[in-house]
């Protein structure tokens, strides 16, 4: 009591002390209430008929500090004397045995192999280079139960190259669907980085055996990384908050099948992207966005030259977009 009292005069915690002698704070509260009481504890009055003689708690410390068995736990230990025909005792009394003997040690976490995941930076400098995937749900009136929509942008003209809807996700639509854009398309993909997040669909065999066949170089989002697709993501977004997009859930799968056909044609050819200077998709994708930047900043010359009072510095920059960098985070991180 004397030392926990100093203790705390010095600004220890009354727990924090207790802790280091050995007993609990409300042990100390109630022989601060009752000064002068006597111990009550009694402990037991006699040894149970089943204790471990000292025999036996020898061969089992012998046994668990073994050079075959130190890294070995209680519940791994007993299954394996056990496959020997040997028993010794259960798990719960060889952990009280560890425990009492001092053998027990710090559990750590499992070690694993070091992976370095590289870094590479995937530049698209024109279209069908690089191209981004992935899987979104789409409401149906039933609920619990999704359609699955397939979608493919290019990453340089963010235009859609192609698009599909399920009714699961799997690596064989995955891959059935790849090989129908191909076909389409007529591209050759040899070379081509398909880009995509860590899905089961993305990483399945018949997925990559596909790409593998048709020269695709896959690429896959960091794990545990929910940004490293970007570009798929952000035309989720834009499908799902467009005004068009329907209030109430799927009917049917020809519906929903309708309803995609028509926003890949209005995002495609009408919608104009943000990020590329504000030309469509397919104006950038089949080479026409040069012409239309440069008709977008004559214009802005005729109107400054109209009127110069209202410009206090350079017009608008109307220059195309050359290179489009696949996540460049990882070059800066690098």
């Amino acid at each position: 009591m004397a030392a926990v009292g100093e203790a705390q005069s010095h600004g220890a915690r009354l727990r924090a002390a207790c802790s280091a002698v050995g007993i609990s704070a409300r042990t100390v509260e109630r022989w601060r209430k009752e000064p002068g009481g006597t111990d009550g504890r009694r402990g037991p009055r006699h040894q149970p008929a089943n204790a471990l003689t000292s025999f036996e708690v020898a061969k089992m410390a012998a046994i668990m500090t073994s050079a075959e068995n130190a890294g070995r736990t209680p519940k791994q230990l007993v299954p394996h004397l056990a496959d020997q025909g040997v028993y010794l005792a259960s798990e719960s009394t060889l952990y009280r045995l560890q425990q009492r003997l001092g053998l027990r040690r710090p559990r750590r976490s499992p070690s694993r192999t070091q992976v370095t995941r590289a870094s590479t930076v995937h530049q698209a400098t024109g279209p069908n280079k690089v191209w981004s995937w992935d899987i979104t749900y789409l409401p149906t009136p039933v609920r619990g139960s999704y359609l699955y929509l397939y979608l493919v942008v290019d990453v340089w003209s963010r235009r859609i190259v192609g698009w599909t809807i399920e009714d699961r996700e799997s690596a064989e639509h995955a891959a059935a669907f790849i090989t129908q854009i191909a076909e389409r398309t007529r591209v050759d993909l040899r070379g081509l980085v398909l880009h995509s997040d860590n899905g089961t669909p993305m990483r399945g065999s018949t997925m990559v055996a596909t790409m593998q066949w048709l020269g695709i170089v896959p690429s896959f989002s960091r794990p545990h990384v929910s940004n490293d697709n970007p570009y798929s993501e952000a035309l989720f977004r834009t499908l799902k908050c467009t005004p068009a997009y329907p209030r109430l859930p799927f009917p049917s799968l020809d519906g929903a099948r309708r309803w995609v056909t028509s926003f890949v044609a209005w995002y495609n050819g009408v919608h104009r992207h943000s990020a590329i200077r504000f030309v469509t998709p397919d104006e950038r994708h089949f080479g026409l966005e040069p012409s239309v930047l440069e008709h977008r900043r004559a214009v802005y010359e005729r109107a400054r030259r109209k009127h110069p009072e209202r410009w206090t510095g350079s017009t608008r920059n109307w220059t195309p977009i050359g290179m489009v960098v696949l996540n460049p985070q990882r070059a800066s991180a690098a």
